[in-house]
């Protein structure tokens, strides 16, 4: 026994836990596949009826809190507490998920709350909700659409998450609302983004569809004609993509803004932006580039969000092309946007990607369950009240004898039964009949209520045939898309542009055009300057042991070619490249425009047209050269390389253009050197030319070095320095020599 206030002892060597190894795929099956499950049912994925178990849970407890109809607002922090009965995932979600379907978030064409005060706009991402204690809300009167049949077992209805209420597990929209209402949702390994249509195009589709099952994409393509979204803005119509996202539910939507220009303030104001994006994505990339200086036409940029709604204006510089600008805005920013449109739905509880015919057929096959159960609930209703009647006309017969039967029975309990025995009628007719009040008990009245059997007989008879004609539920169906479309239907708020009516731009009418110093170095770096950074001072910051191969004078439009020496051509523009300052060094040529491995720069020419008169000179090391048209090198496509630009037989020494006859000193590896001029060199039209021998080279010799005349009098000019500074009595007769006739022995 341990003694008092000492701890038992412990044993020596602890139990040590069991590892029970456990194939992957039922770890994955037994606890994430739940979990994605629940992620892609309960959560992520809308269903047939257009709403997420979270918009469902809230829209009901309103309904449930009387806030339909003439009923006043309430504090929106009243239904959220509410809510949490039905959803317990915080107040913080639930009042997100409000503030989406309000009249004042603009979210939706036709919001299902409308609300007081500040919900925020979808617009804007800086524009957040007032706090819930501030907000009031209600149902709209458009929630009609959704609630009514509720209340008569148009709809399952299921536990809440304890047990303690009930909830609808779908609401009996009267209309298509999952093609009404925008929503996405990202789950476990799937998503979904459907886009809004409107209201009146959706009700004639599905009217379309309850007539003619064999309806095409292309005939619903003249019904439903595009997306409609709150906001408005425009869509690039493009009737075969379209037709693609009718048919799969899967495809881009190309979205553009609406803009005006105010020619007295020489600013452009946009009203309306794609439904995709927000008012801070745009102005921050307008910034950008701005700052970047590839909208040098942009003064200012501001964010005018006031109570007319979106709009950003933006400041030009005089003499600015409004349409020209809108069109590089719509290419380079969110200004122009895409909706990508993936049909992902819950149908019976399982997810399944539709087009919009496969939507409107099983929203038709929901619509048509609904309806059955609605009239089948008001059918049983209408027959009960036949029952009691057909009992109360019994005792037409002899209401003295009724009267009696209650008089004389002892014993209250004994009502019922007498009644029963006296007038071969069932229970529940005598229950009836004997909670008449008896200043009911007069022929009048009876008679009243025997009139209206004929009548029930009637309708009873017409909706036992109703639920039974599924062409007539189709026709009943149709009848209420009507009523909706001409109670709630508004025109379109987005408009439809065509291609051809864009304006015709290409890649080159963007190009700001301003003058360039362009620099090649022999280890492959390229700067692109301006004259006006330059300032005078054109030194240069290069790599140690790097030198300076071509330095010219060019314009932002021009083409530039780079010759490798693999004989290979690269193709680019002179706006491809950022401009640098002269302290920088640049960018890599073999890896900006892709070169091969090992591949080098041989030499650049930028030019702005292949002119006829204009070659291209190549010399190799076996000392032949040959001049090729620069017009050998035009293409029809815009083709960024071309493989067999000149001969590779032998190395290549140097390639130089020839825009006027230059001339060229060549020099082998064993000091020898020939001056000669560009004519000398053969002209060939096909690029594989090798061309003619112009240095005679004896076995083990090699053309080395190809000098420019400016680089040959550069280096004579470097000469006389050189001997005028070390030599004085033989640099006074250089000072004085012509350096075409300077001797050198090599």
């Amino acid at each position: 026994m341990p003694k008092k206030n000492q701890p038992p002892k412990t044993p020596d060597t602890a139990q040590e836990p069991v590892i029970r190894p456990q194939p992957i795929t039922d770890a994955i099956e037994k606890n994430f596949m739940p979990y994605a499950m629940s992620v892609i049912v309960a959560r992520a994925i809308p269903e047939i009826d257009g709403f997420k178990p979270a918009h469902r849970k809230l829209l009901y407890t309103m309904y449930r809190m009387g806030l339909l109809g003439s009923a006043n607002r309430t504090k929106s922090t009243n239904v959220v507490g509410e809510t949490m009965k039905l959803n317990p995932h915080g107040d913080a979600a639930i009042y997100d998920t409000m503030a989406r379907l309000t009249r004042g978030n603009e979210t939706l064409i036709h919001p299902f709350i409308d609300s007081k005060g500040a919900f925020g706009k979808h617009y804007s991402s800086d524009m957040v909700c007032a706090a819930s204690r501030y907000t009031e809300v209600r149902l709209d009167p458009f929630c009609h659409t959704i609630f009514d049949g509720i209340d008569a077992d148009a709809v399952d209805m299921t536990d809440n998450y304890d047990g303690t209420l009930k909830e609808p597990k779908l609401l009996p929209t009267a209309f298509p609302n999952i093609l009404v209402s925008p929503n996405k949702g990202i789950a476990v390994a799937i998503a979904s983004s459907i886009c809004s249509f409107n209201l009146g195009e959706v009700c004639d589709g599905a009217i379309q569809l309850l007539r003619n099952p064999d309806t095409t994409v292309d005939m619903m393509l003249d019904i439903i004609k595009a997306p409609d979204f709150q906001g408005g803005a425009y869509i690039v119509y493009n009737r075969e993509k379209l037709r693609e996202v009718y048919r799969t539910g899967v495809g881009p939507i190309r979205l553009r803004a609406r803009w005006s220009y105010d020619k007295a303030a020489n600013c452009i104001d946009i009203t309306q932006i794609p439904y995709s994006t927000a008012i801070e994505p745009i102005i921050k990339k307008i910034t950008q580039l701005v700052k970047e200086g590839k909208l040098r036409e942009i003064t200012d940029v501001r964010d005018e969000v006031g109570i007319n709604g979106c709009r950003i204006t933006i400041d030009l510089r005089r003499g600015t092309d409004p349409d020209k600008l809108m069109a590089r805005l719509f290419r380079m920013t969110p200004l122009e946007d895409t909706f990508d449109c993936n049909f992902n739905v819950l149908v019976d509880g399982t997810p399944r990607q539709l087009g919009l015919i496969g939507i409107l057929n099983e929203w038709i096959r929901f619509r048509i369950g609904c309806v059955r159960r609605e009239l089948t609930f008001g059918l049983e209703k209408k027959k009960n009240k036949l029952h009691l009647l057909l009992g109360l006309g019994k005792i037409l017969l002899d209401i003295d004898k009724a009267i009696r039967i209650v008089r004389e029975t002892a014993r209250e309990q004994d009502v019922v039964p007498n009644l029963m025995a006296g007038f071969s009628i069932d229970q529940t007719q005598a229950e009836y009949i004997a909670e008449i009040k008896l200043r009911n008990l007069n022929r009048e009245y009876i008679l009243n209520r025997l009139k209206e059997i004929e009548s029930l007989q009637s309708e009873i008879a017409d909706l036992e045939d109703l639920i039974g004609s599924e062409a007539r539920l189709k026709t009943y169906i149709a009848r209420q898309l009507k009523e909706i479309k001409a109670k709630y239907g508004k025109p379109r708020q987005t408009q439809l542009i065509y291609d051809d009516e864009l304006p015709d731009y290409t890649d080159d009418d963007f190009i700001e055009n301003y003058n360039v110093r362009l620099i090649l170095t022999r280890e492959g770096y390229f700067k692109k300057i301006t004259l006006l950074s330059l300032r005078g001072n054109d030194e240069q910051k290069l790599k140690d042991g790097d030198t300076v191969r071509v330095s010219c004078d060019a314009a932002n439009t021009d083409e530039l070619l780079f010759f490798s020496d693999k004989a290979q051509v690269y193709k680019a523009k002179v706006s491809d490249f950022d401009t640098v300052k002269a302290s920088d060094l640049g960018d890599f040529i073999p890896a900006k425009l892709g070169f091969d491995e090992g591949e080098r720069t041989l030499t650049m020419v930028a030019l702005n047209a292949y002119e006829p008169s204009h070659n291209m000179i190549f010399l190799f090391r076996n000392g032949k050269g040959v001049r090729i048209p620069l017009a050998a090198y035009q293409t029809k496509t815009n083709r960024r390389r071309l493989t067999g630009a000149y001969s590779d037989v032998c190395p290549p020494v140097a390639a130089f253009v020839e825009r006027e006859p230059m001339r060229l000193m060549l020099l082998s590896n064993v000091k020898r050197a020939l001056v000669i001029s560009s004519d000398d060199i053969t002209l060939k039209t096909t690029r594989s030319s090798q061309g003619a021998a112009l240095m005679t080279l004896k076995k083990g010799q090699e053309l080395d070095t190809v000098l420019t005349e400016t680089e040959f009098s550069a280096f004579c000019s470097d000469v006389k320095r050189y001997v005028k500074a070390n030599l004085p009595a033989a640099g006074t007769l250089l000072a004085e020599a012509d350096p075409d006739q300077l001797q050198i022995k090599f």
